[in-house]
């Protein structure tokens, strides 16, 4: 059977911040599967931060998206035709071919989820790579210790609700989390278990920081860049680790963004600043998820999330993301059709 599936594609490139005209929402029609692929319908995809550098037709860890071509993304769905005897029919599965309600997936590129142990959106969630970025930082790149003090900039999104709770089980004596608005720094303080929150909407930073952690941060977790990284560097203590996560301070500049300009700090403190990639990660996919569904499931794990509904809606939820709209995991939801 042949589908009618809609689809995002870029439509062009942005210069600074991207905008509704730089996406084009178009009908395609798929074929059925070829041996060794499945036909999935998309029920939830993601958009995440990075995406953002995918926009730009520049070098880096990923390539490009395609001008005039779909987005690429997770998702989940459910296999509606299948030509791969390892994935019936009915299943349940994860892949990299969101932005699309119809997705034609090779089966290799497929992994089946258990809708038993957790609902299919976990799985891009807490289950998917954004708890597993959480738990990879704080357990590899910036590794918690028992007593630390911990700083986790974007506190109130996606990696960073997990985040919080994570250095807590990990032993953190204290847990510090920035979000912007008085709405988002109580949600930290009151679902996602941090002892303080910093609002960096209210300004002065590296006071609120101070006042948070008088004694100074042992980790942080840095999606943020810019005055968060001065910020952390300033508060790093002796032997102090920092995981470069991402910088969504500067995702749409259209100029070098400035850095730091306390890095020799880190260098007195014999701090550690470290890069990471979740992909460079996989391995511990296992060991996350088989801890992270026993707290998912006994409570002890809080996750909240921003629904938008409709494929037609994914570029909204994606710019709402890039400003900060969301609480938890931004997702949306695509319709039956």
């Amino acid at each position: 059977m042949s589908v009618t599936s809609r689809e995002i594609r870029l439509a062009a490139r942005p210069a600074g911040e991207p905008g509704p005209q730089h996406f084009s929402l178009v009908s395609t029609e798929l074929p059925e599967p070829a041996e060794g692929q499945i036909l999935v319908r998309n029920t939830w995809m993601s958009v995440d931060p990075y995406m953002r550098g995918r926009m730009d037709d520049a070098p880096s860890y990923i390539p490009p998206f395609e001008l005039g071509a779909a987005l690429e993304g997770s998702a989940v769905g459910e296999v509606v035709a299948s030509r791969a005897g390892s994935v019936p029919v009915g299943s349940t599965v994860s892949h990299f071919l969101g932005w699309r309600e119809y997705a034609l997936v090779d089966a290799a590129a497929a992994t089946v989820v258990d809708t038993a142990l957790a609902p299919p959106a976990a799985y891009l969630g807490a289950l998917g790579t954004t708890g597993l970025t959480a738990y990879a930082a704080l357990t590899r790149t910036a590794p918690v210790r028992e007593g630390d003090v911990v700083f986790v900039s974007a506190a109130a999104g996606a990696v960073g609700s997990v985040a919080g709770q994570l250095a807590r089980k990990l032993g953190a004596s204290r847990v510090i989390g920035s979000a912007g608005g008085p709405e988002k720094t109580k949600k930290l303080l009151d679902a996602f278990g941090y002892d303080a929150a910093v609002d960096y909407r209210a300004g002065g930073l590296d006071e609120q920081l101070g006042q948070a952690a008088p004694d100074g941060i042992d980790v942080y977790l840095d999606a943020v860049g810019g005055d968060h990284l001065r910020a952390a560097i300033g508060a790093i203590r002796p032997g102090g680790r920092i995981a470069m996560v991402g910088a969504i301070s500067g995702y749409n500049a259209t100029a070098p963004a400035p850095g730091p300009d306390n890095l020799f700090r880190a260098a007195a403190q014999e701090a550690t600043l470290r890069g990471m990639l979740v992909s460079s990660h996989f391995d511990l996919f296992p060991e996350w998820t088989g801890k992270a569904a026993g707290w998912l499931a006994d409570g002890s794990l809080h996750t909240e999330q921003t629904v938008v509904e409709g494929i037609e809606r994914a570029p909204e939820a994606f710019l709402g993301l890039l400003r900060g709209a969301n609480t938890g995991k931004m997702l949306v939801r695509l319709g039956d059709r």
